[in-house]
């Protein structure tokens, strides 16, 4: 009981009712409990806190859950996400595995049950805290004669060395996991940046300009960072 009583739970929920009562159950049990009401404030105060498991609502203003959920995963595969939604049918529990989802409990659900969740999550904890080891991140990536080392955050390209921005190694990971899939804008945007107001789609039309230049031996034709006419973005490669 000692070693739970130091675990920290953030709890991602605009439905006040339901994240005030998660919070008192939850403290119940010994946990501390931090919650957010939206997307954009639930990233900053995982950002601030570093909670050992986070419980996530998809249906949130601002920014949805999934792109909560794929945002995180861009930096930490490891933390245990827990979604608690309205949301489950077959197709969305799919999505939100296929996204890095750890369990996906419906509402209404019971109480005793979700508590059982919780603190099976949490006993993850303490086997991947302190580890040195990152071998279940993406570590390294080649593509066309370019290669990409995510731990140092530095690429060779046939130009050289360059050394990435966190922005830069962010935006390639979400590219890298959606290799193929088009990705509009807003939704690089929503995961890349976290927030949908303050940052504008110039910013991300950016970001291509700099990849094509580092990895494209012809930017003005690119081969992997390619546009798609009133959508987005689409990384690829054979």
């Amino acid at each position: 009981m000692e070693n739970r009583k130091k675990k920290h739970i953030l709890v991602i929920e605009d439905e006040k009712h339901i994240a005030e009562g998660l919070k008192l159950n939850l403290s119940f049990q010994g946990y501390d409990v931090l919650i957010a009401k939206d997307g954009v404030s639930g990233l900053q105060k995982w950002k601030e806190s570093r909670p050992d498991l986070i419980i996530l609502d998809i249906m949130l203003p601002g920014i949805d859950g999934l792109s909560v959920l794929r945002n995180i995963r861009l930096e930490d595969e490891r933390i245990p996400i827990l979604i608690l939604s309205a949301k489950g049918t077959p197709d969305d529990k799919i999505k939100g595995l296929s996204y890095g989802v750890d369990d996906y409990l419906s509402k209404p659900f019971n109480l005793e049950e979700f508590l059982l969740r919780v603190e099976r999550l949490l006993t993850r904890v303490d086997m991947y805290r302190g580890e040195a080891d990152v071998s279940l991140l993406l570590q390294t990536y080649s593509f066309g004669g370019n290669h990409i080392d995510f731990v140092t955050s530095v690429a060779e390209c046939k130009s050289g060395k360059i050394s990435l921005t966190e922005q830069e190694t962010k935006l390639l990971k979400l590219f890298i996991a959606n290799r193929g899939k088009p990705l509009s804008r807003d939704k690089l945007l929503e995961i890349g940046w976290g927030y949908t107001g303050k940052t504008t789609t110039r910013t991300v039309d950016n970001f291509i300009v700099r990849f094509r230049k580092y990895f494209e031996d012809n930017p003005k034709r690119p081969v992997f960072f390619k546009s798609l006419r009133s959508v987005g973005y689409v990384f690829d490669h054979e």
